[in-house]
C-alpha cells in the first residue's frame, strides 16, 4: 500500500472537480479526501494499491481528459506521503 498527496493547479475550484476525484478514487478503492484550498488549489490524498494510486495520478494529470474531467489542470505537485492504517473511504473536505 502506498499514499500520494496530489495538489492540482488550474480552473479545479467551483466546476466539480472535488466530485469527480471522489468519484474516480471510490472506482479505485482508494481512500483519502479532495479538498479545495485557500489559494485555489485542490489537494487530493490518496492511498491504496500502487497500480490503484499509479491510475488515479494518470487520471488527475492526463491532457486531454479521458473522462470529462471538470476544470482545467494546469500543474500538479506529487508528494509521497505515509501510509495511515486502519479502514477509512474517500471523501471531500
Amino acid at each position: 500500500m502506498i499514499a500520494v498527496q496530489i495538489t492540482v493547479r488550474g480552473r479545479v475550484q467551483g466546476v466539480g472537480f472535488r466530485w469527480w476525484a471522489m468519484g474516480e478514487a471510490r472506482y479505485l478503492n482508494l481512500s483519502g479526501y479532495a479538498e479545495n484550498k485557500a489559494d485555489g488549489t485542490v489537494e487530493i490524498r490518496a492511498q491504496g494499491e500502487e497500480e490503484a494510486v499509479g491510475r488515479m495520478i494518470r487520471l488527475v494529470v492526463e491532457n486531454p481528459s479521458t473522462t470529462a474531467r471538470p476544470g482545467r489542470v494546469d500543474d500538479v505537485d506529487l508528494r509521497w506521503v505515509d501510509v495511515i492504517v486502519g479502514p477509512r473511504a474517500f471523501g471531500y473536505r
